[in-house]
């Protein structure tokens, strides 16, 4: 399980560093640009359910096979690894709502939040597990 885990962990920080790498595109304007910003995004919306959800069950927390998202969230709350509850529960509706997103207007105000709110909340949470997991 640990093994696993570690690779899972592997993923998300790797997720986690290259969406962070959004942040140095000079023009985000660019229909490649956004689309890639966008693709970040959600590669790295999934690395950090699926890493989330298995580190929990790790820590001892039981989450169904069939947990959502939003349930993974919650338990990541209440432990104590997510602190902004609705700043999580904006990621997720924006992960979804971009799946199937074709009107430019919306796809260049959720570039803007990913810039500016998502991109930090990615990077505290991957601190929060730097400290509560690789360093315990």
């Amino acid at each position: 399980m640990k093994k696993n885990l570690e690779k899972l962990y592997g993923d998300f920080k790797k997720a986690v560093e290259n969406f962070q790498a959004v942040r140095d595109i000079k023009n985000p304007c660019l229909v490649v640009s956004q689309a890639g910003i966008i693709k970040l995004f959600e590669i790295c919306c999934d690395c950090t359910y699926i890493f989330l959800k298995s580190f929990l069950e790790y820590q001892g927390y039981f989450l169904p096979v069939t947990a959502s998202p939003q349930m993974v969230v919650d338990t990541a709350c209440d432990c104590g690894l997510i602190t902004d509850r609705s700043l999580w529960l904006d990621i997720l509706e924006t992960r979804n709502t971009l799946a199937h997103i074709y009107d430019e207007e919306l796809a260049l105000a959720a570039i803007k939040k990913i810039l500016s709110e998502y991109i930090p909340a990615f990077e505290e949470l991957k601190k929060s597990i730097d400290e509560n997991w690789l360093n315990s």
